[in-house]
């Protein structure tokens, strides 16, 4: 008789290990630098809606709206911080779709972050390598603008997610498509100082299946030249956060699990519950947010509604919160302040009570 299925860090790091090696033998290590974009789908009513609940709660500043004939978009900006996109399809077809739908988010079928957008200098090669070790992207073909070069993969099948790859040839950050026309758009900022203090998107976590959280870590170190950093066990809640780092410095990608599989809405844990809600989906987008008890107080008077109170303070190195979900595209936010002295990302004190609020989802 089997043992039931558990995780450990003891097997993935085996796999790490090798997906190391693998990467620098086949000539893709360093090809992929940071963050660029972060593509947020959202349904065809919603489009403005959702960009400006972003704006209301963040330091982002709207750039730039278009239309294509495949849909429309908009794209938001703050400086030293990846842009976001958000899309819209002016159809239905969508290989994203199979990952949307749950008891939680089936009222919009379209709506998810889709796409993290990375940098590579050298797309055709970094294409050409991939393709080598068997990888298959949306597209045959880069897609080519008079601005840069573009492709990403299929969702995967672990936590949803596409990857998608940009290579600049003239100004970076102009993300017109092609065939696509300029909307007549102003989205205005909202007046609220503490919005201000609001900086960076510092990480983004994705809950995913436990006994897929090993794939996924793996998948995405295979498309990228992240590497898997640590793991918090949180046993109380059945769930682990793991971490992979580009560098110290930079955006950080977080896959959120069960230590054990889900076992009924009785028996699990909040991160197992929130995919069997949700299905796999990223939960949460966490921005460097100064000043932040302040900054959690303004966001309150304004009207924005959380999860939690502030948890960690100066003496634990770090304060964090989360909010309830934001109407128009599910995602949480998360507002989070390292102290200068904390040489850490995250403490476990903290993640467990963060954990442990999503339960309110």
């Amino acid at each position: 008789m089997s043992l039931p299925f558990e995780n450990s860090d003891t097997a993935l790091r085996e796999q790490v290990d090798q997906t190391l090696q693998t990467r620098k033998a086949a000539g893709l290590e360093g090809m992929v630098g940071g963050l660029e974009a972060v593509v947020v789908n959202v349904e065809p009513e919603s489009l403005r809606d959702a960009a400006q609940e972003f704006l209301s709660v963040t330091g982002y500043m709207f750039e730039q709206a278009w239309r294509s004939e495949s849909g429309r978009g908009c794209q938001l900006r703050q400086e030293g911080s990846a842009d976001f996109l958000f899309t819209c399809r002016s159809g239905e077809c969508t290989p994203f779709a199979p990952f949307n739908p749950g008891p939680k988010s089936q009222h919009l079928p379209q709506t998810r972050l889709e796409t993290f957008i990375f940098k590579c200098p050298d797309l055709e090669r970094f294409v050409a390598l991939q393709r080598e070790q068997g990888r298959c992207f949306l597209t045959a073909e880069p897609i080519r603008t008079q601005n840069f070069l573009f492709i990403q993969t299929p969702p995967s099948r672990y936590t949803g997610n596409s990857i998608g790859f940009v290579q600049w040839l003239q100004e970076e950050g102009q993300w017109a498509w092609p065939g696509s026309v300029p909307l007549n758009w102003r989205l205005e900022k909202p007046d609220y100082p503490h919005l201000s203090n609001v900086r960076e998107l510092d990480h983004a976590a994705t809950r995913v299946r436990a006994e897929e959280r090993d794939r996924a870590i793996i998948e995405f170190m295979e498309w990228t030249n992240y590497q898997f950093d640590f793991a918090v066990y949180v046993e109380s809640l059945n769930s682990i956060t793991n971490v992979a780092r580009l560098s110290a410095e930079d955006f950080s990608m977080v896959f959120t699990s069960g230590i054990k599989p889900f076992a009924g809405m009785e028996d699990s844990g909040p991160t197992e519950k929130y995919i069997h809600n949700y299905n796999t989906r990223v939960h949460h987008l966490a921005f460097h947010t100064q000043n932040i008890e302040q900054t959690f107080q303004g966001l309150q008077e304004q009207g924005v509604e959380f999860l939690v109170e502030l948890v960690g303070g100066p003496s634990e190195g770090l304060h964090q919160t989360f909010t309830k979900p934001m109407e128009h595209t599910l995602l949480v936010n998360e507002y989070i302040l390292r102290y200068g002295d904390f040489d850490g990302f995250f403490t476990k004190s903290n993640v467990t009570k963060l954990t442990a609020a999503t339960e309110a989802q």
